[in-house]
């Protein structure tokens, strides 16, 4: 089998290496000189850690060598900024903001570690990550490698930008509003975010029920092998789950699958909805049954839901962390601090959860009697690169605020639904699109088990479709 370090999917690379047709070592060097030839075109990065990242590799290549590798032993992870590494400094792309410097790793960072991950960059993140877009005056603008006009979303768009261009195998993200799913259906990868608790968290911040940490991958295989590493209960968060073995071995021949093109609240792209409703056809050939339902959200629920809750949380959280020195913010997130304090000063968290359970609710019996809903993830063919589109973005005739440009914040306020985004094609542009396949409550295997049929169908798309990123010249 040849190797493709730059490309090959986790599962593949361990394959490889188990039969050591290859060395972590070898990856790795690999990897980093991708991010030498193309790095600046993307711009991605937030630190390199060559030197450890090598001597981890070293270690890794020696355990195969030995016969005794470990779970995840030898394969690159990118870790999103925010992600705590110790002693690496955190300031979230903020000059408003001193951030500080952590002395233990996050949870998932230990999980990797332990499983023989070998951490070699930080990715971007827009400031504080309240952006669906990744650009900040302290690193700049983060570019799509599929098009170097677009972003490759937010927050977690730096992890899905060097995943996509070869300089990585797997990224950690998080999700509080799509920073997950929005990037990996801007980029075509397999993003996932898990239901609330499945995965642990740290700080005050991981008891918000919108959020969770989770991974980028290439192939719904991948997702699902990070995430049985990362899962599971931790003392550091008492409300994470116990840990259980998540499978993607259910069959698919008889479910019945719920369709949305547009979740009845959203102007969706015509090629988003074109490819959307392929990917369910194809479903449909592996003996699914497909049927098009109406959610029944209302817009003012929504919207009473998430700035009063983000009022409450983030906003408050954001305005005591950067009191006093609010002109540094950028100015996107100076918008959202604007908005967010509206709901903070105006409305209670009872009026959060008032608009939640109507939210709720009308997911509820839309998707009885279904074993999952596919719809579009995003609403847009992608977002232009540094742009903060304070005017909205245009969808069918309409302009929409760019929050609203993605179907994936509905499925925060349902926190409990997982959700996969998987690949559904491209856009004329050379932007690749994608579907979010949404769970019943914590059911996992569900989801992971349709995403897997739907890239048996289609093939991952990392195997035939690669950025075009040209090398640097000095």
């Amino acid at each position: 089998m040849n190797v493709d370090p730059l490309y090959d999917s986790a599962t593949e690379l361990l394959e490889k290496l188990r039969r050591l047709e290859t060395t972590p070592t070898e990856v790795l060097q690999a990897q980093l000189r991708r991010v030498d030839e193309a790095g600046d075109q993307i711009n991605a990065v937030t630190e390199r850690m060559d030197e450890s990242a090598l001597e981890a590799a070293e270690a890794a290549t020696r355990r195969y060598r030995d016969g005794n590798p470990l779970p995840l032993d030898g394969l690159t992870v990118a870790v999103k900024e925010k992600h705590a590494i110790a002693g690496h400094h955190i300031c979230e792309g903020s000059s408003a903001w001193d951030g500080y410097t952590p002395t233990e790793n996050h949870p998932i960072v230990d999980r990797l570690l332990a499983a023989g991950a070998v951490l070699h960059l930080r990715t971007t993140e827009p400031e504080f990550c309240v952006a669906t877009y990744t650009h900040t005056k302290m690193w700049g603008v983060t570019r799509n490698p599929w098009n170097l006009e677009m972003s490759p979303g937010g927050s977690s768009g730096g992890a899905a930008a060097v995943l996509a261009a070869g300089m990585t195998t797997v990224s950690t993200a998080s999700d509080i509003g799509g920073s997950t799913r929005g990037p990996a259906g801007f980029t075509g990868t397999v993003g996932y975010k898990s239901p609330y608790g499945r995965v642990p968290g740290t700080g005050a911040m991981s008891l918000d029920y919108y959020r969770g940490d989770g991974s980028l991958t290439r192939t719904v295989d991948d997702s699902l092998l990070i995430t049985n590493v990362i899962a599971g209960h931790d003392p550091r968060d008492h409300v994470s789950l116990p840990k259980t073995q998540l499978r993607a071995d259910r069959d698919v021949s008889g479910m019945r699958i719920a369709f949305s093109p547009d979740l009845d609240l959203f102007q969706v792209d015509p090629v988003q909805r074109e490819n959307a409703r392929a990917t369910v056809d194809a479903l449909a050939k592996t003996g699914a049954q497909i049927e098009e339902v109406r959610v029944g959200w209302e817009m003012e629920d929504l919207f009473l839901a998430v700035v009063a809750h983000f009022g409450q949380s983030m906003s408050s959280w954001l305005s005591q962390t950067v009191q006093g020195r609010e002109d540094e913010l950028n100015d996107y997130t100076a918008a959202y601090l604007e908005l967010t304090s509206t709901g903070r000063n105006t409305m209670t968290m009872f009026d959060a959860m008032r608009g939640e359970h109507a939210v709720h609710q009308a997911l509820s019996r839309a998707m009885h009697g279904f074993d999952a809903l596919i719809c579009p993830t995003a609403a847009a063919i992608g977002f232009p690169a540094g742009d903060t589109m304070k005017d909205g973005i245009e969808i069918n005739g309409s302009t929409v605020d760019s929050t609203f440009a993605l179907l994936t914040l509905p499925f925060n306020i349902a926190n409990r639904c997982p959700v996969l985004n998987v690949p559904s094609g491209f856009a004329a542009n050379g932007m690749p699109t994608g579907v979010q396949i949404v769970g019943q409550p914590y059911d996992d295997d569900t989801v992971f088990s349709v995403g897997r049929a739907l890239e048996e169908i289609q093939g991952p798309l990392f195997a035939s479709h690669r950025p075009r990123l040209t090398p640097t010249l000095p």
